[in-house]
């Protein structure tokens, strides 16, 4: 059977581990401050912190901003769950966003909506490695604290002008990485995310100012709330590798995105070459989820629903009135396996079956 996903912890990472292990030196030190360093350079945050859990560099971020009790913060219908959960248990309010149908992501309109309904907050994952319209988000001028767990080193695509030209230049500005436009950025080290510590997550503050302010409460944090350096070794090489993966991952989506073209499915809409990272490979049903997932079964390939650990997937039917785009999506989205260490054999029959889904 052919697995939904699979770890990308080939022999380099097992050795950073590994060694990290010999020398005794499990806790948090030289190689956190290692992965800070990498990440730092990878993303050009002005500063960043790795800690324990997803829930704990929120936690951090939320103090960072200084925000009222009870405070709506806005999240998607289709965000972890874990992001609902820390929202609440932190003492703010969980504003829940429906998605749009063609991305998955809420977009400035439904942003728009949710301030007018009284969100101060938006915290924003970017789902599937998918970007959303961050200028137009941002415009709004709502704080936002990104998670960029699925969409690490993708890039927001410049805007043509009004001839339908791009200007030729590579200022900062025209070429911004995900992760550099929210107030403060999560990039989670969970076991499926795109680069995996085996647990954890990291804390950025894109910008001098914002640096400034979350470093007062980061210096103070507890020793027990830093992510151990045998999870960093193992973020540090992934991130290390990342280019080399996300080429390996972003052929077999090109691959599946044709097979699924000659059938009644469909994937989200995303920009090409850099505009998103391939974080899986998400297919919109027409038909049946049993039906898929029994055909699928036959040929050896395990598929999961996308979105089963989401906010609307935990939501009582009460609280999803107004989510629609989301609660069909639930339904009707499945992930098919892609990952770097899926052999050529492997992934011609996953393009095979997707060309002939029921």
């Amino acid at each position: 059977m052919i697995q939904t996903f699979s770890s990308t912890i080939r022999r380099k990472e097992m050795d950073a581990v590994l060694t990290c292990m010999v020398d005794e030196k499990i806790g948090p030190g030289e190689l956190n401050a290692r992965f800070i360093q990498t990440l730092k350079e990878f993303t050009g945050c002005d500063g960043a912190v790795a800690f324990r859990s997803p829930s704990i560099a929120l936690s951090y971020a939320l103090k960072a901003l200084d925000l009222p009790a009870g405070t709506p913060v806005m999240i998607s219908a289709l965000a972890p769950f874990w992001q609902y959960s820390a929202v609440e248990s932190f003492g703010y309010k969980p504003l829940v966003l429906d998605v749009s149908e063609t991305t998955g992501l809420v977009n400035a309109q439904i942003v728009q909506e949710g301030i007018s309904a009284g969100g101060r907050l938006l915290l924003l994952h970017e789902t599937n490695g998918i970007l959303p319209d961050l200028e137009e988000i941002i415009a709004l001028g709502i704080p936002v604290i990104e998670d960029i767990s699925h969409s690490i080193g993708a890039v927001l695509p410049e805007k043509a002008d009004e001839s339908g030209e791009t200007k030729e230049t590579s200022s900062k500005k025209n070429n911004r990485r995900a992760g550099s436009f929210g107030l403060y950025t999560i990039l989670g080290l969970e076991e499926f995310d795109t680069v995996t510590g085996g647990g954890g997550a990291v804390l950025m503050a894109p910008g001098r100012r914002e640096w400034v302010v979350l470093k007062n409460y980061t210096d103070a944090a507890p020793r027990t709330d830093i992510l151990p350096d045998i999870n960093s070794a193992l973020a540090w090489i992934q991130l290390k590798e990342f280019n080399r993966n996300e080429q390996a991952r972003k052929t077999l989506f090109a691959v599946y995105q044709r097979a699924l073209m000659s059938g009644k499915n469909k994937t989200f809409v995303r920009e090409a070459d850099e505009g998103s990272t391939i974080w899986s490979f998400p297919v919109v049903l027409n038909g049946s989820f049993k039906d898929v997932k029994q055909y699928a079964s036959r040929k050896d390939i395990e598929i999961r629903s996308a979105y089963s650990d989401s906010v609307v997937a935990h939501l009582e039917e009460s609280e999803a009135l107004n989510l629609k785009v989301a609660k069909a999506l639930n339904l009707r989205t499945v992930l098919f396996p892609l990952y770097p260490r899926l052999g050529s054999e492997s992934a011609s029959k996953i393009a095979r079956v997707l060309g002939t889904l029921p």
